[in-house]
Parts: C-alpha cells; sequence; structure tokens
C-alpha cells in the first residue's frame, strides 16, 4: 500500500553538498520524491517541530541548528514509506547508525546527523503539512 513521508536534508547536509546523493538513494529503495523544496525553517516553525522536546536543555541548540541554514524538504511516496525512509536513514545518533544508512555514512554526531525522517504515518501528515500546506 502506498503511502506518503516527509524527510527534510537538514542545514549540514545542505552545507555539505549531498541532496543528490540522499535523493538518489530513496530513489533507488523505490520511493518517489513527489514534492521538493529548499527551505529556510523560521524560528516558529522550528518550535512547532520540535515542541515535543520543547523540556529538553539542548531544545534552544535544535532550533538554532534547524534555523542556520537552508534545509532540503520532500514528501516521499511509495510502498511503506515512513518504515522505508527510517530505515534508509538510520539510527539518530551517526555513531549506533549501520554503515550504509544515511546517518551511518554521513552523520557526524547527534546534533549534526544529516536529516530527519517522519517516524510514524501520523506525525508524516502533520509534518508534510506543517511545511507544505501552509
Amino acid at each position: 500500500m502506498s503511502e506518503r513521508a516527509f524527510v527534510m536534508i537538514k542545514p549540514d547536509g545542505v552545507r555539505r553538498g549531498l541532496i543528490g546523493e540522499i535523493v538518489s538513494r530513496f530513489e533507488k529503495k523505490g520511493l518517489s520524491v513527489v514534492k521538493a523544496e529548499l527551505v529556510q525553517v523560521s524560528e516558529a516553525t522550528a518550535k512547532e517541530h520540535y515542541g515535543h522536546l520543547e523540556a529538553k536543555p539542548f531544545f534552544r541548540e535544535l532550533v538554532d541548528y534547524i534555523t542556520s541554514g537552508p534545509s532540503f524538504a520532500m514528501i516521499v511516496e511509495g510502498t511503506a514509506a515512513v518504515k522505508n525512509s527510517r530505515y534508509l536513514i538510520g539510527s539518530t545518533n551517526p555513531a549506533d547508525a549501520a554503515p550504509g544508512t544515511i546517518r551511518g555514512d554521513y552523520g557526524l554526531d547527534v546534533s549534526e546527523n544529516v536529516i530527519h525522517g517522519s517516524d510514524s504515518i501520523d506525525n508524516a501528515r502533520i509534518e508534510i503539512e506543517r511545511f507544505f500546506i501552509r
């Protein structure tokens, strides 16, 4: 069954010129990029996106990081898009991410881990609306 997922290449990935390589990995997995856009995440959107982490001591760092430069937001579509995207992306901490995953191959540390992907179908809908429909 086809579904959609939200994926965002974060500022460190954009700065390092990884957009083409990362998009290619999704396409090779059989997922289609149905919409993509270079975006400058606003402070308000960043606070909303990371709102579930507001009480954490690193919240301000997350907001500063995601607003530090352009990100590349995408909607990918295909069979089990959320699960397959998460598999391609790898563990949040690149030190724990398997080789061959995007974070395993390109992530530097947990604060600069190159990419975000929806963790559920419900969150994919919310994030797609947050970044594309407003």
